[in-house]
Protein backbone atom coordinates (compact mmCIF):
# COMPACT_ATOMS: atom_id res chain seq x y z
CA UNK A 1 0.00 0.00 0.00
CA UNK A 2 1.27 3.26 -1.16
CA UNK A 3 1.06 6.54 0.79
CA UNK A 4 -1.41 8.09 -1.39
CA UNK A 5 -3.88 4.80 -0.22
CA UNK A 6 -2.59 4.86 3.22
CA UNK A 7 -3.70 8.71 3.82
CA UNK A 8 -7.58 8.11 1.94
CA UNK A 9 -7.70 4.85 4.53
CA UNK A 10 -6.38 6.49 7.95
CA UNK A 11 -8.87 9.41 6.78
CA UNK A 12 -11.43 7.37 6.51
CA UNK A 13 -10.84 5.33 9.68
CA UNK A 14 -11.00 8.44 11.49
CA UNK A 15 -14.25 9.24 9.91
CA UNK A 16 -13.07 12.94 8.21
CA UNK A 17 -14.16 13.96 4.65
CA UNK A 18 -11.26 15.42 3.28
CA UNK A 19 -12.26 18.60 4.11
CA UNK A 20 -12.33 17.66 7.95
CA UNK A 21 -8.75 16.10 7.55
CA UNK A 22 -7.74 19.68 4.86
CA UNK A 23 -8.77 22.02 8.33
CA UNK A 24 -6.85 20.01 10.61
CA UNK A 25 -4.28 20.29 8.95
CA UNK A 26 -4.40 24.09 7.55
CA UNK A 27 -4.42 23.30 3.83
CA UNK A 28 -7.17 23.02 1.13
CA UNK A 29 -9.11 20.14 0.62
CA UNK A 30 -7.83 20.30 -3.37
CA UNK A 31 -4.32 19.64 -1.53
CA UNK A 32 -5.61 16.25 0.28
CA UNK A 33 -7.33 15.52 -2.87
CA UNK A 34 -4.32 15.48 -4.88
CA UNK A 35 -2.36 13.55 -2.28
CA UNK A 36 -4.74 10.49 -2.19
CA UNK A 37 -4.90 10.23 -5.81
CA UNK A 38 -1.10 10.32 -5.90
CA UNK A 39 -1.04 13.90 -8.28
CA UNK A 40 1.43 15.49 -5.11
CA UNK A 41 3.39 14.27 -2.16
CA UNK A 42 2.63 16.11 1.37
CA UNK A 43 5.50 18.08 2.63
CA UNK A 44 7.47 16.91 5.32
CA UNK A 45 5.33 18.90 8.20
CA UNK A 46 1.87 17.63 6.96
CA UNK A 47 3.37 14.03 6.93
CA UNK A 48 4.58 14.11 10.35
CA UNK A 49 2.02 16.10 11.67
CA UNK A 50 -0.63 13.33 9.78
CA UNK A 51 1.63 10.54 11.93
CA UNK A 52 0.16 12.51 14.82
CA UNK A 53 -3.33 13.13 13.88
CA UNK A 54 -3.81 9.08 12.50
CA UNK A 55 -1.85 7.66 16.26
CA UNK A 56 1.17 6.20 13.83
CA UNK A 57 4.54 6.21 13.17
CA UNK A 58 5.85 8.15 9.78
CA UNK A 59 7.25 4.46 8.72
CA UNK A 60 3.91 3.45 8.97
CA UNK A 61 2.84 6.28 6.79
CA UNK A 62 6.19 6.34 4.38
CA UNK A 63 7.28 2.06 3.48
CA UNK A 64 5.24 0.74 0.67
CA UNK A 65 4.74 -2.48 2.20
CA UNK A 66 1.92 -2.65 4.99
CA UNK A 67 2.57 -3.50 8.29
CA UNK A 68 1.22 -3.15 11.90
CA UNK A 69 0.83 0.23 13.02
CA UNK A 70 2.79 1.52 15.76
CA UNK A 71 2.65 4.20 18.21
CA UNK A 72 2.87 7.63 17.06
CA UNK A 73 6.47 9.09 16.69
CA UNK A 74 8.08 11.93 14.50
CA UNK A 75 10.76 9.39 13.74
CA UNK A 76 10.24 6.03 14.21
CA UNK A 77 12.49 2.98 16.15
CA UNK A 78 13.78 0.78 14.68
CA UNK A 79 15.88 -2.34 16.47
CA UNK A 80 19.14 -1.28 15.32
CA UNK A 81 20.96 1.68 14.32
CA UNK A 82 21.87 2.67 10.38
CA UNK A 83 25.50 2.86 9.79
CA UNK A 84 26.64 5.99 8.63
CA UNK A 85 27.30 6.91 4.54
CA UNK A 86 31.17 6.89 4.55
CA UNK A 87 32.35 6.79 7.88
CA UNK A 88 32.49 4.08 10.83
CA UNK A 89 30.92 4.60 13.81
CA UNK A 90 33.09 4.80 16.48
CA UNK A 91 32.26 5.50 20.19
CA UNK A 92 33.71 8.85 20.63
CA UNK A 93 31.38 10.36 18.48
CA UNK A 94 28.40 12.85 19.20
CA UNK A 95 25.01 10.98 18.95
CA UNK A 96 22.31 12.30 17.61
CA UNK A 97 19.34 11.86 19.66
CA UNK A 98 15.33 11.19 17.70
CA UNK A 99 14.31 14.53 19.01
CA UNK A 100 17.80 16.72 18.11
CA UNK A 101 16.47 15.22 14.09
CA UNK A 102 13.06 16.15 14.34
CA UNK A 103 13.99 19.33 15.71
CA UNK A 104 16.28 20.33 12.99
CA UNK A 105 14.28 18.94 10.24
CA UNK A 106 10.97 21.27 11.34
CA UNK A 107 13.21 24.29 11.87
CA UNK A 108 14.80 23.69 7.87
CA UNK A 109 10.88 23.81 6.99
CA UNK A 110 10.25 27.28 8.90
CA UNK A 111 13.05 28.79 8.14
CA UNK A 112 13.28 28.18 4.00
CA UNK A 113 10.96 30.27 2.67
CA UNK A 114 12.54 33.16 5.04
CA UNK A 115 15.85 32.67 3.41
CA UNK A 116 14.21 32.09 -0.13
CA UNK A 117 12.67 35.60 0.25
CA UNK A 118 15.34 37.13 1.74
CA UNK A 119 17.80 35.97 -1.00
CA UNK A 120 15.27 37.42 -3.62
CA UNK A 121 15.50 40.44 -2.03
CA UNK A 122 18.86 40.94 -2.52
CA UNK A 123 18.58 39.94 -6.24
CA UNK A 124 16.03 42.70 -7.07
CA UNK A 125 18.06 45.15 -4.84
CA UNK A 126 19.56 46.75 -8.11
CA UNK A 127 16.52 47.01 -10.25
CA UNK A 128 15.28 50.14 -9.05
CA UNK A 129 18.20 51.94 -9.48
CA UNK A 130 19.21 50.67 -13.33
CA UNK A 131 15.53 51.44 -14.09
CA UNK A 132 15.57 55.30 -12.86
CA UNK A 133 19.17 55.50 -14.23
CA UNK A 134 18.16 54.51 -17.73
CA UNK A 135 15.23 56.48 -17.58
CA UNK A 136 16.53 59.79 -16.17
CA UNK A 137 20.29 59.71 -17.93
CA UNK A 138 20.91 63.20 -19.30
CA UNK A 139 18.45 64.55 -17.50
CA UNK A 140 18.79 67.40 -14.67
CA UNK A 141 17.01 64.52 -12.81
CA UNK A 142 19.73 62.01 -13.37
CA UNK A 143 21.35 62.38 -9.48
CA UNK A 144 18.20 62.61 -7.81
CA UNK A 145 17.44 59.16 -9.47
CA UNK A 146 20.54 57.70 -8.41
CA UNK A 147 19.94 58.99 -5.06
CA UNK A 148 16.79 57.38 -5.40
CA UNK A 149 17.95 53.90 -6.69
CA UNK A 150 20.67 53.95 -4.16
CA UNK A 151 18.29 53.78 -0.77
CA UNK A 152 15.91 51.32 -2.44
CA UNK A 153 19.53 49.21 -2.61
CA UNK A 154 19.91 49.79 1.01
CA UNK A 155 16.14 49.15 1.72
CA UNK A 156 16.20 45.97 0.15
CA UNK A 157 18.66 45.22 1.24
CA UNK A 158 18.19 45.37 4.87
CA UNK A 159 15.18 43.77 4.37
CA UNK A 160 16.70 40.44 3.07
CA UNK A 161 19.01 40.83 6.31
CA UNK A 162 16.20 41.05 8.47
CA UNK A 163 15.16 37.46 7.43
CA UNK A 164 18.07 35.53 5.95
CA UNK A 165 20.11 36.98 9.53
CA UNK A 166 17.68 35.79 12.06
CA UNK A 167 17.26 32.69 10.34
CA UNK A 168 20.80 31.46 10.16
CA UNK A 169 21.10 32.15 13.48
CA UNK A 170 18.74 29.72 14.83
CA UNK A 171 20.17 27.23 12.60
CA UNK A 172 23.60 27.84 13.86
CA UNK A 173 22.74 25.30 16.49
CA UNK A 174 23.09 22.37 13.87
CA UNK A 175 25.73 24.08 12.75
CA UNK A 176 27.92 21.21 13.22
CA UNK A 177 25.81 18.28 11.22
CA UNK A 178 27.54 20.00 8.26
CA UNK A 179 31.11 20.47 9.78
CA UNK A 180 31.97 17.47 12.66
CA UNK A 181 31.49 13.75 12.05
CA UNK A 182 28.26 12.29 14.19
CA UNK A 183 26.38 9.20 14.70
CA UNK A 184 22.78 8.78 14.59
CA UNK A 185 20.30 7.30 17.23
CA UNK A 186 18.76 3.88 16.35
CA UNK A 187 16.41 3.90 13.55
CA UNK A 188 16.69 7.79 12.98
CA UNK A 189 18.71 7.13 9.44
CA UNK A 190 16.53 4.68 7.65
CA UNK A 191 13.82 7.09 8.62
CA UNK A 192 15.53 9.69 7.57
CA UNK A 193 15.86 7.84 4.02
CA UNK A 194 12.50 7.48 3.87
CA UNK A 195 11.65 11.13 4.04
CA UNK A 196 14.20 11.70 1.69
CA UNK A 197 12.79 9.10 -1.18
CA UNK A 198 9.63 10.51 -0.41
CA UNK A 199 10.55 14.18 -1.30
CA UNK A 200 12.82 12.96 -4.31
CA UNK A 201 10.06 13.92 -6.42
CA UNK A 202 9.25 17.57 -5.05
CA UNK A 203 12.80 17.87 -4.85
CA UNK A 204 13.57 16.99 -8.90
CA UNK A 205 10.15 19.36 -9.61
CA UNK A 206 11.75 22.06 -8.05
CA UNK A 207 15.18 21.99 -9.48
CA UNK A 208 13.83 21.30 -12.82
CA UNK A 209 11.36 24.58 -12.33
CA UNK A 210 13.94 26.86 -11.17
CA UNK A 211 16.71 25.95 -13.52
CA UNK A 212 14.46 26.62 -16.11
CA UNK A 213 13.17 29.71 -14.93
CA UNK A 214 16.97 31.05 -14.57
CA UNK A 215 17.68 29.60 -18.42
CA UNK A 216 14.43 31.34 -19.52
CA UNK A 217 15.82 34.84 -17.55
CA UNK A 218 18.09 35.77 -20.30
CA UNK A 219 15.64 35.47 -23.36
CA UNK A 220 13.86 39.04 -22.73
CA UNK A 221 17.80 40.43 -22.88
CA UNK A 222 18.88 38.56 -25.98
CA UNK A 223 15.40 40.05 -27.62
CA UNK A 224 15.90 43.08 -26.71
CA UNK A 225 19.89 43.17 -28.22
CA UNK A 226 18.70 41.21 -31.56
CA UNK A 227 16.02 43.87 -32.36
CA UNK A 228 18.84 46.63 -30.84
CA UNK A 229 16.57 48.40 -28.29
CA UNK A 230 16.62 51.36 -27.06
CA UNK A 231 19.02 52.03 -23.35
CA UNK A 232 16.12 52.09 -21.51
CA UNK A 233 14.50 48.99 -23.11
CA UNK A 234 17.25 47.05 -22.55
CA UNK A 235 17.60 48.40 -18.65
CA UNK A 236 14.09 46.95 -18.29
CA UNK A 237 15.02 43.17 -19.48
CA UNK A 238 17.99 43.40 -17.21
CA UNK A 239 15.35 43.72 -14.42
CA UNK A 240 13.21 41.31 -16.19
CA UNK A 241 16.14 38.87 -16.07
CA UNK A 242 16.91 39.88 -12.51
CA UNK A 243 12.84 39.62 -11.47
CA UNK A 244 12.86 35.85 -13.48
CA UNK A 245 16.07 35.13 -11.45
CA UNK A 246 14.63 35.98 -8.02
CA UNK A 247 11.74 34.24 -8.78
CA UNK A 248 14.09 30.96 -9.88
CA UNK A 249 15.62 30.91 -6.63
CA UNK A 250 12.85 30.59 -4.87
CA UNK A 251 12.11 26.34 -5.72
CA UNK A 252 15.50 26.08 -5.66
CA UNK A 253 16.64 27.41 -2.09
CA UNK A 254 13.31 25.79 -0.48
CA UNK A 255 13.75 22.37 -2.17
CA UNK A 256 17.54 22.41 -1.41
CA UNK A 257 17.34 23.22 1.82
CA UNK A 258 14.84 20.52 2.85
CA UNK A 259 16.90 18.29 0.63
CA UNK A 260 20.36 19.03 2.43
CA UNK A 261 18.94 18.98 5.64
CA UNK A 262 18.30 14.95 5.46
CA UNK A 263 21.75 14.66 3.82
CA UNK A 264 23.52 16.45 5.90
CA UNK A 265 21.65 13.90 8.68
CA UNK A 266 22.43 11.03 7.20
CA UNK A 267 25.69 12.50 6.15
CA UNK A 268 25.66 11.70 2.03
CA UNK A 269 26.16 14.23 -0.98
CA UNK A 270 28.10 16.73 0.31
CA UNK A 271 28.60 16.35 3.61
CA UNK A 272 30.46 12.90 3.71
CA UNK A 273 33.17 12.78 6.34
CA UNK A 274 35.43 13.01 3.44
CA UNK A 275 33.76 16.31 2.18
CA UNK A 276 33.56 17.83 5.78
CA UNK A 277 37.19 17.47 6.25
CA UNK A 278 37.98 19.07 3.07
CA UNK A 279 35.27 21.97 3.49
CA UNK A 280 36.78 22.69 7.25
CA UNK A 281 40.61 23.08 5.33
CA UNK A 282 39.13 25.02 2.96
CA UNK A 283 36.38 27.50 4.61
CA UNK A 284 38.43 30.11 4.46
CA UNK A 285 38.48 30.55 1.01
CA UNK A 286 34.52 31.82 0.63
CA UNK A 287 34.64 34.09 3.29
CA UNK A 288 37.93 35.77 1.78
CA UNK A 289 36.65 35.79 -2.11
CA UNK A 290 33.14 37.01 -1.42
CA UNK A 291 34.52 39.85 0.73
CA UNK A 292 37.15 40.83 -1.87
CA UNK A 293 33.78 40.55 -4.67
CA UNK A 294 31.41 43.51 -2.43
CA UNK A 295 34.44 45.41 -2.39
CA UNK A 296 35.33 44.90 -5.77
CA UNK A 297 31.96 45.47 -6.68
CA UNK A 298 31.66 48.67 -4.27
CA UNK A 299 34.95 50.24 -5.14
CA UNK A 300 34.01 50.48 -9.04
CA UNK A 301 30.39 51.94 -8.57
CA UNK A 302 31.41 54.84 -6.51
CA UNK A 303 34.56 55.34 -7.85
CA UNK A 304 33.22 55.57 -11.37
CA UNK A 305 30.42 56.54 -10.66
CA UNK A 306 29.08 53.06 -12.82
CA UNK A 307 26.41 51.47 -10.83
CA UNK A 308 24.39 50.69 -13.73
CA UNK A 309 27.13 48.55 -15.10
CA UNK A 310 28.88 47.35 -11.92
CA UNK A 311 25.92 44.59 -11.35
CA UNK A 312 27.80 42.33 -13.69
CA UNK A 313 30.52 41.84 -11.00
CA UNK A 314 28.15 39.41 -8.94
CA UNK A 315 27.59 36.81 -11.76
CA UNK A 316 31.26 36.93 -13.00
CA UNK A 317 32.16 36.39 -9.58
CA UNK A 318 29.68 33.40 -9.21
CA UNK A 319 31.26 31.44 -11.98
CA UNK A 320 34.51 32.58 -10.69
CA UNK A 321 34.26 31.41 -7.57
CA UNK A 322 32.84 27.50 -8.99
CA UNK A 323 35.70 27.68 -10.85
CA UNK A 324 38.89 28.84 -8.68
CA UNK A 325 36.64 26.62 -5.23
CA UNK A 326 36.63 23.24 -8.09
CA UNK A 327 40.34 23.59 -8.16
CA UNK A 328 40.98 24.79 -4.96
CA UNK A 329 39.10 21.14 -3.51
CA UNK A 330 41.19 19.17 -6.16
CA UNK A 331 44.48 20.30 -4.90
CA UNK A 332 43.75 19.41 -1.12
CA UNK A 333 42.43 16.27 -1.89
CA UNK A 334 45.88 15.95 -4.10
CA UNK A 335 47.22 16.68 -0.99
CA UNK A 336 45.48 14.30 1.55
CA UNK A 337 46.14 11.49 -1.10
Amino acid sequence: MVLAEKIALLRRRQGWSQEELADRLDISRQAVSKWEGGSSVPELDKIVKMSELFGVTTDHLLKTEEEPAAPAACIAPAAEPAPLSGSIPRADLRQVSRAEAEGYLALVEQLRGRIALGVGLFILSPTALLLLGAWTDGTLRENFAAGVGIIAILVMVALGLVLVVPAGMRLDEYAFLEKEDFTLAPGVAESVEQLRAVYAPVFRRSVTVGVALCVLSVVPLMAAMALHASDLAAVACIDLLLATVAVAVQPLIRAGMVQGSFDKLIQQGDYTPERKRMSRKSSWFAGSYWCLATAVYLGWSFWADAWRTSWIVWPVAGVLFAALNIALEAWIGRRQD
